[in-house]
């Protein structure tokens, strides 16, 4: 009995072979270190998130999401930003956040991203909002702190974690900085008066005081 192949079947065969190499291809996946998939099978998700390494799906039934573990660090642009004692400023912070559940942040949420950005604009705005001019200045790292913190508990049903915050820079209008570098010469010419005088004070002491014969 022959072994052959039929010829009139042999571009049937190389047809099934081919389908067979793309599904193949279409099955397998490679999710980097920093990489998880979360699976839809059936267009339900999957409990356990998959990666990193090699990840065999069944497609056409399976479809797979990549989500990034990295840290992103976002740039907020200038807030408007009004202060608890009226004074208008424009404020940019930087904002590190990163996904720790990758299936919380495609089902709990549109676009996680684009939700944390929001979320950190609203907070910068309201928290300087309500502190007064000089603590904004003195107190940065307390507001960083307290500006994390309210971001954190936002975007936490995401699956998304708030690093750090901090509050980059302060642009004042230009007559409140008149005013302020005139306060601080104003400060600086008390203080030398203070030590003018009592230098004066002490020579006047010395002077004062009986020669011993």
């Amino acid at each position: 009995m022959s072994s052959e192949i039929n010829p009139v079947l042999l571009p049937s065969v190389a047809f099934v072979l081919v389908l067979l190499v793309v599904w193949l291809f279409k099955c397998l996946n490679i999710m980097r270190e920093y990489e998880r998939a979360v699976v839809f099978r059936l267009g339900r998700v999957l409990k356990k998130e998959k990666g990193p390494g090699l990840v065999l799906i069944l497609w056409p039934i399976d479809k797979i999401v990549k989500v990034s573990l990295r840290v992103v660090t976002w740039d907020v642009p200038p807030q408007d930003v009004i202060t608890r004692d009226n004074v208008s400023l424009k404020v940019n912070a930087v904002v590190y956040f990163r996904v720790t559940s990758a299936t919380k942040a495609i089902i709990e949420v549109e676009n996680f991203r684009y939700a944390v950005e929001q979320a950190a604009q609203t907070s910068l705005r309201s928290v300087l909002g309500e502190v007064e001019l000089d603590d904004l200045l003195a107190q940065r790292e307390k507001l960083n702190a307290r500006l994390q913190t309210i971001i954190d508990e936002h975007t936490e049903p995401w699956g998304v974690k708030v690093m750090q915050v901090q509050v980059k820079q302060v642009d004042l209008p230009q007559e409140m900085q008149r005013a302020i570098a005139a306060q601080a010469e104003a400060e600086r010419e008390r203080r030398a008066k203070i030590i003018s005088a009592e230098g004066e004070f002490q020579a006047s002491e010395k002077l004062a005081r009986p020669r011993p014969s």
